[in-house]
């Protein structure tokens, strides 16, 4: 397997010297022209006989999808993929003498430790005793794959933190299989991989919806907290698709995190729990560490679904402008603001503001709004309301389209938003710092004070639109009950606010300063903003409705 991946990355790093993108699949990769000019038609035929194609022997796919035991894979297979791998070096050696290339290694991608990811806690000596004495009891694991078991386990008590991963990746892959063909009752798909069937793979047991359009029923059998658990680790795209990294050789093996294999391990030993008999299970229930590791697996909730990472994205964001230095001007710099002439324009928007933000906290649900007459309330004087709306878990598994492509608009605003805080923000702290040290020319304090005004106008304006995504990020499943043509009018708001944020992050921009325009800017969105309120064609206005 270790193998495999770093000869598909190395062979990816030569197609380079050729070409220019590299093709994604490893059978696409041995079959290119620009692989057969450096090693040769013949060579390329037996690698794929090899590893590439299913009619051959397929050892890659076969190992890394979990279908092979210890003793289906002869010594033999692995000494011949060594000498051609040797062989590959001597014959790329000659090439690069003879062309004066140089082949350039792309830089590996180092797993980082972050806090989404670690979900469980770090794996103990008790754990691991835990693990050795379940995956001998459990029938999720093939006896005749245990032995990978034991292995993955060695692997991870001598630091090898990647090889254990990869065991671990597979051998739950074969499991999961195992038990998909069982739940779905179809026994054939617990075949081995054969040249002339479609084999089930990861991508198959935590779908929806079987080949032939039936329901899975394994996602039902899992729950929701694990089914989002793998599909984090496995399939998310901003995720850290730990199998795709590792098969495909993109990932430093020398520098694979522990806490990554931590959290494989301790998954395994919930999954395996989960499908012992009675009386092994009541063996372990007064453990703590089968305890903790239950619990935490039993509250999971995704970290990398593009909903998550929104409201994660919402309160970085809600943060940055709190943290806004807006503080109290001198005299004389008050005075010169109260001259300016976007002051009407800012009365205007500060009411919009209010208006809109109260029609949109009564849509808070009760649990989050706090005490007191939210509504009414002024809009600096409102409970911070979006660290509750965005601890709402909101369910991540099999959306339907329109509601991810109202995610993906969501957040683009977000993405916005964010930006025009950051933006802000630097500019507030280096004008007030340029003030205070009487560093500015007469235009430059007028620029100021514009930015200033629209500062305190902005930042009830971004928190408006916070909590605008917030709350529509919560019915955001009410998405499907709209008709075509209401869809295509929701899609064209979502877009009006969406080009809102990216012109306000044009105008922030610290050499632009077009603080003026910014106001005009926020007017004439607010005004869109209320008149789309009023037809009641928001998310949360038919999250209210019955079915």
């Amino acid at each position: 397997m270790k193998l495999t991946s770093c000869l598909e990355r190395a062979l990816g790093d030569v197609f380079l010297l050729i070409g220019r993108e590299c093709p994604f699949l490893l059978r696409d990769l041995l079959a290119s022209e620009e692989l057969a000019e450096v090693f040769g038609k013949p060579v390329m035929r037996v690698l794929t006989v090899f590893v590439g194609s299913l009619s051959g022997l397929n050892l890659r796919n076969v190992l890394w999808h979990g279908f092979a035991s210890p003793p289906e894979v002869p010594a033999k297979y692995c000494s011949t993929m060594v000498l051609l791998t040797a062989g590959l070096g001597q014959l790329l050696k000659t090439y690069l003498q003879q062309t004066g290339r140089t082949v350039a290694p792309r830089p590996l991608l180092t797993l980082m430790e972050s806090e989404d990811l670690l979900v469980f806690p770090d794996v103990t000596e008790e754990t691991l005793s835990v693990l050795e004495e379940v995956m001998k009891k459990s029938p999720f694991i093939l006896k005749i794959m245990v032995p990978y078991w034991e292995v993955a386990v060695m692997k991870f008590k001598s630091h090898r933190f990647a090889d254990c991963a990869m065991l671990l990746l597979t051998q739950l892959e074969a499991g999961l299989r195992s038990v998909f063909a069982a739940v779905n009752k179809r026994p054939k798909r617990l075949l081995t991989a054969e040249s002339t069937a479609l084999y089930t793979t990861f991508d198959e047991i935590l779908a929806e919806h079987l080949n032939d359009g039936g329901i899975n029923q394994l996602p039902l059998l899992l729950g929701e907290p694990a089914m989002e658990f793998l599909w984090d680790i496995l399939n998310h795209q901003e995720g850290p698709r730990v199998r795709d990294r590792l098969s495909h050789g993109e990932v430093s093996l020398s520098d694979f995190p522990k806490r990554v294999a931590d959290q494989l391990l301790s998954f395994s030993v919930v999954l395996l729990l989960r499908f012992v008999k009675e009386d092994v299970s009541l063996e372990f229930k007064d453990c703590p560490e089968v305890q903790a590791l239950t619990r935490r697996a039993a509250s999971y909730r995704s970290r990398f679904h593009p909903a998550a990472l929104l409201q994660n994205q919402v309160l970085s964001c809600e943060e940055c402008v709190r943290r806004w230095p807006l503080a109290p001007l001198p005299e004389e710099a008050t005075r010169g603001a109260a001259r300016l002439e976007e002051n009407s324009e800012i009365d205007a928007c500060s009411s919009l503001i209010v208006e809109i933000m109260g029609e949109l906290c009564s849509h808070v649900p009760e649990r989050h709004r706090g005490v007191g007459d939210l509504e009414n309330a002024p809009v600096g004087k409102r409970p911070q309301l979006l660290p509750g709306l965005c601890s709402i878990r909101i369910p991540t598994l099999f959306w339907p389209r329109a509601a991810l492509e109202v995610l993906t608009l969501l957040r683009s605003i977000g993405s916005c938003c964010a930006q025009v805080a950051l933006q802000v923000a630097a500019s507030l702290e280096q004008r007030q710092r340029q003030w205070a040290e009487k560093a500015l020319r007469s235009r430059q304090r007028r620029n100021f004070l514009r930015l200033l005004s629209s500062a305190e106008l902005l930042s009830p304006m971004l928190s408006l639109v916070l909590l605008l995504i917030a709350l529509e990020l919560v019915s955001i499943q009410e998405v499907g009950r709209k008709t075509a043509p209401e869809l295509q009018q929701y899609r064209r708001f979502l877009k009006a606010v969406l080009q809102y944020t990216e012109n306000l992050e044009v105008q922030s921009r610290r050499g632009r300063n077009q603080w003026g325009e910014a106001v005009a800017l926020t007017h004439a969105a607010l005004l869109k903003i209320r008149a789309f309120g009023e037809r009641k064609q928001m998310l949360i206005h038919l999250a209210e409705k019955p079915t």
